[in-house]
């Protein structure tokens, strides 16, 4: 069983589906030991960071998520769940605590850019280093995305991927247990299907 943690932030229906989609029981939950027990776990997200970690704070989520990860229980942030698990957002001009479980911050994309933002829809990514996440995928999958702010991860050892919108950033990322991506798998087609299906073999294993 895989737990979906529900406080109240991210398109928790959509993951739901998914996992549906290829098979997989998934379950959103708020209950602390159902997540606990699961055999792996999501963290999704949209949305504003500092909303969001103040909704975790709330739900009492904050301990679990780290408590799943001292177990090493299989995690999987998507979006807004992989840039909660860094330490610090700018959002708003302010810098706003995270999780801090890998070193790291979370910045707006530059308007200097001169590109529209949110960064919105599909774009190619650059793997980084072999990783389960990637099997059977094209040699250039793309992948949906919804955001304005990116991660700028201190240990590059972590990132597993990368893209490109008009300058390159960091959009996924690997360690241990834990997995996350900047863009929705749910939302890529038969790339993140087949993606959280990767990562489905990885709790299984």
């Amino acid at each position: 069983m895989i737990a979906i943690i529900d406080y109240g932030v991210g398109n928790l229906r959509s993951v739901e589906k998914a996992f549906h989609f290829i098979g997989v029981e998934a379950q959103i939950s708020s209950d602390k030991e159902f997540i606990l027990n699961a055999d792996g776990v999501v963290l999704p997200g949209v949305g504003a960071f500092a909303d969001a970690m103040e909704s975790l704070r709330k739900a009492g989520m904050v301990e679990v998520v780290k408590e799943v990860i001292a177990r090493e229980k299989p995690l999987l942030g998507i979006c807004l769940g992989m840039q909660l698990l860094f330490e610090y957002s700018e959002e708003g001009g302010e810098r706003v605590e995270g999780l801090g479980l890998f070193k790291g911050s979370i910045k707006l994309l530059p308007s200097e850019l001169n590109l529209k933002v949110p960064h919105m829809g599909w774009n190619s990514i650059q793997y980084k280093r072999d990783c389960l996440l990637f099997n059977g995928l094209p040699e250039v999958p793309f992948v949906y995305f919804v955001h304005s702010y990116y991660l700028t991860a201190e240990d590059k050892e972590v990132v597993i991927a990368t893209t490109e919108y008009g300058m390159e950033f960091d959009v996924a990322i690997g360690n241990g247990k834990v997995y996350a991506t900047q863009f929705h798998p749910e939302k890529s087609g038969e790339i993140g299907l087949t993606i959280l299906k990767n990562w489905v073999n990885n709790v299984n294993s």
